[in-house]
């Protein structure tokens, strides 16, 4: 199913103030690690919440913040935010930090998650995906001090983030003993922004980026293909929306419309989305991308 976004921004909304996680304010979350110390990037600017260890390791933090006023008595439905980057060590989570406080102003609770990436911080395969998944489970930890809706987690990701929301949404279609596959937590949605959607068919994007990811060409490490890429684990039945630009020159669009035809052949809810702009404006809060994504999420979670 797909339709185009471009057609004017959606009336504002009205603001509301992001606050930190007071709930939070005087303990350590069961199941994790103490408080890491805040990123500058990530926690300095107002409004960006609470930075909260999910491993051992410094990458190993997520950033919870909270809409203003009660929570329903279920609790806030909580969106993950996955940054992209190619998987490469340099990009941080910070890039996704205007789209959490936009969520809280609409009444999400957002989880704003790092993870280890290809270089220093020792990720690439398999520890960036154990990240994500880790990461996105101790979400259950989380829960028992803060008022979120297990029930209601979506995951939202941009470029690799893109490609490790799908990811995500298809763990339940990971073979046994695969990073991952244990105990997943199945989310409400998946919103993927111009995704790394088809690894094999994104080898020639980023200077080598999908080799770096993975160790080697499909022919090399078919096995790590195998359990990485979205599109050998369509079928999962998430729902799941592809948002891109049409003038996107660093992942193009092609790469959600393969993926949107293997999800649909495979009998998946799966939307796609598109616009004029280019790799960044679907993580522009003011782009009319961002309100298809946001109203996808209200419709599923």
């Amino acid at each position: 199913m797909r339709s185009d976004a471009n057609r004017g921004r959606l009336d504002a909304r009205p603001t509301a103030l992001l606050v930190i996680a007071v709930v939070l304010a005087a303990c350590t979350l069961p199941g994790g690690a103490p408080d890491a110390p805040a990123d500058e990037a990530a926690v300095g600017a107002e409004g960006q919440g609470r930075t909260i260890a999910y491993g051992d390791g410094p990458e190993q933090v997520a950033d919870l913040a909270l809409p203003a006023g009660s929570a329903p008595d279920a609790g806030w439905p909580t969106v993950v935010l996955v940054h992209g980057g190619f998987w490469r060590d340099q990009y941080r989570r910070d890039l996704m930090a205007d789209l959490a406080r936009d969520l809280a102003n609409r009444g999400f609770a957002s989880w704003n998650l790092e993870y280890r990436r290809v270089g220093p911080t020792g990720g690439g395969f398999p520890g960036t995906l154990l990240d994500v998944a880790a990461g996105t489970d101790h979400l259950a930890a989380v829960a028992e001090e803060a008022p979120i809706d297990l029930d209601r987690v979506a995951v939202v990701g941009h470029s690799a983030g893109g490609h490790l929301a799908l990811w995500f949404g298809s763990r339940g279609r990971l073979p046994a003993g695969a990073p991952g596959a244990s105990d997943p937590l199945r989310p409400c949605a998946v919103v993927a922004q111009a995704p790394v959607a088809s690894l094999v068919d994104a080898v020639p994007l980023g200077d080598g980026a999908v080799t770096d990811f993975l160790g080697g060409e499909p022919d090399e490490v078919a096995d790590r293909y195998a359990i990485a890429d979205p599109m050998a684990l369509v079928g999962h039945g998430v729902p799941v929306l592809l948002v891109h630009g049409r003038s996107d020159e660093t992942v193009p669009v092609d790469q959600s419309e393969r993926y949107e035809a293997a999800a649909s052949a495979a009998g998946d809810p799966v939307e796609l989305v598109t616009g004029a702009g280019d790799h960044f404006a679907v993580i522009d809060p003011g782009d009319p991308l961002w309100d298809a994504q946001v109203g996808f999420l209200e419709r599923h979670c």
